[in-house]
């Protein structure tokens, strides 16, 4: 009876932790538009819009080109390794250079960013960082 009664209750626990996984906020990130940059076919430019729920961070990573962003509605906080944390409300624009660590987390009520990335062809366009 015991054993049931562990059994059972470790089924419930994980059935209650699969469901707080699946009603965790996501991130939706989305492409818009790729690009040839023209010099020889080497580069490409990387445009895409990404929504940020409050508190939710992306996780520290670095890009194999240059990152330029801009908020189009809410607050993103900024974290880029050798710098303090940044807060950025709509319309604040940023660039981070080419492989510097960096996270970044939606604000109070969020953000929704647009951002362009400049990166060689055929590389990630992020990479995790520790």
């Amino acid at each position: 009876m015991l054993k049931r009664i562990v059994l059972g209750s470790a089924l419930i626990g994980l059935a209650l932790s699969a469901t707080v996984q699946a009603q965790a906020p996501t991130i939706k990130r989305q492409v818009l538009q790729k690009a040839d940059v023209p010099d020889g076919k080497k580069h490409e430019v990387v445009f895409g819009v990404a929504e940020l729920p409050a508190g939710v961070a992306i996780g520290k990573h670095s890009h194999p080109g240059i990152e330029q962003g801009t908020v189009v509605s809410g607050e993103l906080v900024l974290m880029v390794e050798g710098q303090p944390e940044k807060a950025y409300k709509a319309g604040d624009s940023w660039q981070i250079p080419v492989g510097v660590p960096h996270d970044a987390k939606g604000g109070a009520s969020g953000a929704k960013v647009i951002v362009t990335y400049t990166v060689e062809k055929g590389q990630p366009l992020a990479i995790p960082a520790k």
